[in-house]
């Protein structure tokens, strides 16, 4: 028995499904898939998305309609949901859900978090800046109370062979020199692990592409979404994959097995 963890930024859970995204995550095997950027409301998902085949869905709705927002589907139950991170700005985005599976023998979150991205302008940037220094404290507390696995689209590209462009990319947002060192920083100093990375080191493993010209077809793409966990649960992972046979939005699904059950 093992435990399948799946991400995908939907760039729009209506819009997903209409791509067949419903249909193949049915088919995944998941036991627990965290979706960001649903860009629904309640009365959205109500009577369409609120489970997946076996698996029961719990959200964090921004207040603006038609955007942000996140989902995390589960087919255990959990022993508690948490929405937010009490933080007014960025809960009011709706970033932030996390699931606890606690037993007598371990306190477990599987969490689904949408990072902002600041390529809409300074403004967004300065956010971004802002929720990365509301989260970093955030994962460190928890760190210290449980074992985690934080899943979602993180908008930052970590190193250069994590998107195909780093040289033209610099100065961009997503591969900021202060980005990339607060990931650094997250990994090496708060000691969470990237999951995937420690699975696969290969070079143009990408899951997210401009919509512009050929870039998906031509692998030209950005490695933004994350498998970001506690050392004991990272230990214990043992295969990971990017699935590109069919388009569900502009990311890829990024699936990790773990060799543990809930």
């Amino acid at each position: 028995m093992g435990f399948r963890l799946v991400t995908l930024n939907l760039n729009g859970i209506r819009s997903a499904a209409n791509k067949g995204f419903v249909a193949w995550a049915e088919k995944a095997g998941a036991d627990c898939m965290g979706v960001q950027e649903i860009k629904a409301q309640a009365d959205d998902v109500a009577g369409r998305f609120e489970r997946i085949g076996t698996l029961s869905g719990h959200f964090h709705y921004a207040q603006k309609k038609g955007y942000s927002g996140v989902g995390l589907y589960t087919r255990k139950k959990p022993s508690e949901v948490i929405t937010g991170l009490k933080n007014r700005e960025f809960d009011a985005e709706g970033r932030y859900v996390e699931a606890r599976f606690d037993n007598a023998r371990r306190k477990l979150s599987i969490i689904s978090c949408y990072f902002p991205s600041g390529s809409a302008g300074e403004h967004r940037q300065q956010a971004k800046y802002r929720f990365l220094d509301v989260i970093y404290p955030h994962l460190v507390r928890l760190k210290r109370e449980r074992e985690f696995i934080l899943v979602g689209d993180v908008n930052i590209a970590h190193r250069e062979i994590d998107l195909k462009n780093w040289k033209g990319n610099q100065k961009n947002s997503g591969f900021l020199p202060e980005e990339r060192a607060w990931l650094t920083r997250l990994l090496e100093q708060a000691g969470l692990v990237d999951v995937f990375r420690r699975l696969n080191d290969r070079p143009e493993q990408y899951t997210w592409w401009s919509n512009r010209g050929q870039a998906r077809a031509n692998n030209v793409g950005w490695r933004l979404d994350y498998h970001l966990a506690t050392p004991g649960v990272a230990a214990k992972a043992v295969r990971e994959s990017i699935y590109r046979d069919r388009r569900f939005s502009d990311h890829a699904p990024v699936t990790v097995d773990y060799d543990f059950a809930l």
